[in-house]
């Protein structure tokens, strides 16, 4: 399989079809094998994967040291065709909390310094703050990644979770190559005014959540035990009623996956990439299993019939749920 490229956005560079998201690895969906994450990174590369994504406050550091150790121990010439986006400005404390989000210009730049310095690499292709720090106009934080880019520090602007009047303040300052949102079967909300937005200012989409933290995934099942440190015990749609409502949707899903012979995952992560070139879908596979099943969705086609049946499996809107808990809903710039 020759893994397919597409343009983030249209100052940003050729990166493959599908990126890897590596939170998983270090926090948030339970336990995580070392070996097994390095070893997957690493199949992501060979397979032709060239985006990895990352945040500095994934495990307190811990991601960008683990992709670090992936990056310095691959192939030279897998290496130099990786492009790492990093985001940056959660706060957090020495247990975990979660303290608020900081874009001051002086914070961005101390940021990068240490995730340049964890992660082994003398540029970051992508950086963008996780979530707008309400006390800092965007155009001080973007104008903070312009000068790191001017120094050869920062590649690329990027955007995390942010709405349509963010993004057109943003792109006003600095050209802005992408923006990080979830974007998913049962997570469209993007589709109203920020695809519209982003397609009108030629800036791609970075979609995560494809699978929405597994629930889609066709691999969740109802009685399913969480750890009390998994982001997904206290995620609302893996709550009670609203978990058997949204697996009721994935039994829909599954019907259509079995009689295209492919994995429900598959037909999740096809329909992403479905809607357009200017979308890549991030897979968080922590195992070398997953990543060839998330691998496997380049090979499908959907035709029309295929996605018809996908939209009424799964119209617009139908998810239980909010895809946080109500605290972190308020940081997500979806104005």
């Amino acid at each position: 399989m020759t893994m397919p490229t597409r343009p983030l956005g249209t100052t940003g560079p050729q990166v493959s079809a599908l990126g890897l998201g590596c939170m998983g690895m270090s926090a948030l969906y339970g336990d995580a094998d070392r070996a097994e994450s390095i070893a997957t990174i690493h199949a992501a590369l060979d397979a032709g994967v060239t985006l990895l994504d990352t945040g500095d406050f994934y495990g307190m550091g811990h991601n960008e040291l683990l992709i670090g150790e992936a990056l310095r121990t691959a192939p030279a010439e897998l290496r130099e065709k990786a492009r790492v986006s990093v985001k940056f400005g959660a706060l957090r404390g020495p247990d975990g909390e979660w303290s608020g989000y900081d874009g001051r210009p002086a914070a961005v730049k101390n940021f990068a310094a240490y995730s340049l310095q964890r992660l082994g690499v003398d540029h970051i292709d992508v950086y963008r703050i996780a979530r707008l720090d309400p006390e800092v106009p965007i155009e001080e934080t973007v104008g903070a990644i312009a000068e790191l880019i001017e120094k050869g520090h920062v590649r690329h602007v990027g955007l995390s979770e942010v709405g349509a009047e963010t993004i057109r303040r943003a792109a006003a300052t600095a050209p802005v190559s992408d923006l990080q949102i979830e974007y998913s079967l049962i997570s469209r909300g993007i589709e109203e005014a920020i695809l519209p937005t982003t397609r009108e200012l030629g800036i791609s989409i970075t979609a995560y959540g494809v699978l929405s933290r597994g629930l889609i995934s066709g691999h969740f099942t109802r009685d399913r035990q969480l750890a009390a440190h998994d982001f997904r015990a206290h995620s609302p749609r893996f709550q009670g009623d609203n978990l058997r409502h949204n697996l009721d949707l994935v039994d829909a899903l599954r019907k259509i996956a079995e009689r295209k012979g492919v994995s429900v995952a598959q037909i999740a992560i096809a329909w992403v990439l479905s809607r357009g070139e200017d979308i890549v879908p991030l897979v968080g596979a922590r195992t070398r299993e997953r990543l060839t099943e998330s691998l496997g969705a380049l090979d499908v086609t959907l035709g029309e019939a295929d996605l018809t049946a996908i939209e009424e499996a799964v119209p617009p809107g139908a998810a239980a749920g909010d895809r946080y808990p109500a605290p972190q809903m308020a940081h997500l710039g979806t104005e």
